[in-house]
């Protein structure tokens, strides 16, 4: 095997922390698959140009990060609802006249899609904690190269003389950029919920709770599994509702279309997550949501559901819900 297949072969072993760090810079599950993909394409074409003097991750992470720079030129920030509005929306079905483009929205992703294997239990909660929606909305708010300093210093532990050296400027440019990031952070960042553990028999007990009120439509027991003031969004919709009260008004009135559906547990953003298929007219389920929640003391205090299903297919998800064992009664 040539030099160059065994480092094409070498390329491949990045892919994952690459997707992460492509994730963290965009807010998007697809533009970081597109990102990683450009990434390699790049690297493969510039094979015969790799000196080896710096490492091969290094050197990866540099076309990495003028990738996710291109595609940021537009300048647009993808968000959340909530961070679009301070007050929030009636549980009414005209609430949902307003609308943005996908492309506005944070998107989720896959904890096992940008996390890398790690024998370490600290690290594996490290790496959940860095993806969680409101982090990864948070580093929106920062500009390119402060986004880029911040997640290579602080989330992936880079020394900051690495970090010039690929971005083509100084230690002291990149610890000045670090302080500006970590001010601007202090300011949006708000709290996401417990660290997500999937072998946390409390958070699992809680989970199974949730996907069965919510498969039978048991708003009483929905909506006791909620924090008072918990808040639930449905991106592309503007809309953003909060407190239990106008959470079982929605779920009870425009929601209600959600009855009979099917769900599937799953890790998304490092927090707990649902994947929903919704009856179909004519029998049968459909694709309908990826919902990600946040846990807080042993209660939910936001559901963040993703309409958009083009997910499914991009996060590896069947376009039917799974087939369940028969329980005998």
């Amino acid at each position: 095997m040539t030099a160059i297949a065994t480092t094409e072969l070498e390329l491949e072993t990045y892919r994952r922390e690459l997707t992460g760090y492509c994730y963290r810079m965009l807010g998007s599950a697809f533009d970081a698959e597109d990102a990683v993909q450009e990434t390699m394409v790049r690297a493969w074409r510039s094979l015969d140009k790799f000196e080896g003097r710096s490492s091969l991750r290094s050197w990866l992470y540099r076309i990495a990060t003028n990738v996710c720079m291109d595609i940021l030129g537009s300048g647009q920030r993808r968000a959340r609802p909530m961070d679009l509005s301070a007050t929030a929306w009636q549980p009414v079905v005209h609430s949902l006249a307003a609308q943005r483009a996908n492309e506005a929205w944070m998107e989720p992703m896959l904890d096992e899609r940008i996390i890398p294997d790690s024998a370490d239990p600290a690290e594996v909660a490290a790496g959940r904690e860095s993806i969680r929606l409101a982090f990864v909305a948070a580093l929106q708010h920062l500009p390119p190269r402060q986004r880029a300093v911040l997640v290579l210093r602080e989330v992936l532990r880079w020394r900051a003389a690495e970090v010039a050296d690929l971005l083509d400027t100084s230690v002291a440019s990149v610890n000045s950029a670090l302080q500006r990031a970590r001010a601007t952070l202090s300011t949006v960042r708000s709290t996401s919920g417990d660290t997500y553990d999937e072998l946390d028999a409390d958070q699992q007990e809680l989970l199974a709770k949730y996907v069965a009120a919510f498969e039978a439509y048991d708003m009483d027991t929905f909506v006791s599994l909620l924090r008072e003031d918990a808040t639930q969004s449905m991106p592309p919709f503007v809309m953003w509702l909060q407190g239990r009260e106008d959470i079982r008004t929605w779920m009870e009135g425009p929601g209600k279309e959600c009855l009979g559906s099917r769900v599937e547990p799953m890790s998304v953003n490092g927090a707990p997550a649902l994947a929903q298929w919704r009856p179909a007219p004519e029998g049968g389920f459909v694709p309908w949501s990826i919902t990600v929640l946040d846990v807080q003391g042993g209660e939910v205090t936001n559901i963040s559901t993703f309409l958009d299903t083009r997910l499914f297919p991009l996060l590896g998800l069947p376009g039917t819900p799974p087939e369940r064992p028969y329980e005998v009664p």
